[in-house]
């Protein structure tokens, strides 16, 4: 236990001796006989990392038969020494969430509905809007006859849930396809 609750010279005797009470121990027998559901039979523990920011903190994914039992920070990471943020404290509640969306959503323009599409059909729309925007908006060469190889047409905004693997090659298929990222300094 992280406090010696139980021995003689512990934490208990220091804080009774303080605050002046006579209980003898703060906790009763049945509550130290309780153990933890990550302690049971069949539950795994998997090291992960974090969905939110980028810093990479280190996460332990408890789980059993294919569902998340618990999620809490990782004592042996050098990143975040088990701690979490509030946001990734709540990363348990992300995944299990009877809220959380698990199918595409989609809304055309101008229509007041949303419809479900298949994860195929809505990965070939953004490839073919991608392609045909990229196709619409190719510059070769500039004014002066310097070479290009660009579309400035398509943007990427990154969020919170992307880790710093992700960004990498998201930049990496921007970059491939030709699209380049503009900063406030200058073009790149």
């Amino acid at each position: 236990m992280l406090f010696k609750l139980t021995e003689k010279d512990g934490l208990w005797k220091k804080i009774r001796n303080h605050v002046g009470t006579t209980v003898k121990h703060p906790v009763s027998p049945a509550t130290r006989e309780i153990r933890s559901r990550l302690s049971d039979d069949g539950v795994e523990k998997t090291t992960s990392v974090c969905p939110y920011c980028a810093v990479g903190c280190s996460t332990l994914v408890y789980h059993r038969d294919g569902r998340i039992i618990d999620i809490e920070g990782n004592p042996d990471s050098p990143i975040n020494a088990g701690t979490l943020c509030p946001k990734g404290s709540a990363t348990y509640g992300l995944h299990v969430s009877p809220y959380r969306w698990t199918k595409v959503r989609y809304r055309r323009p101008y229509s007041g509905e949303w419809e479900t599409l298949s994860l195929d059909r809505a990965m070939g729309m953004i490839a073919d809007r991608l392609e045909k925007t990229r196709e619409e908006t190719w510059e070769a060469k500039d004014s002066g006859g310097k070479k290009l190889n660009r579309s400035m047409a398509v943007a990427s905004i990154g969020g919170a849930t992307i880790d710093n693997e992700e960004n990498y090659l998201i930049t990496k298929l921007f970059h491939t396809l030709g699209f380049v990222r503009i900063t406030n300094q200058a073009r790149i």
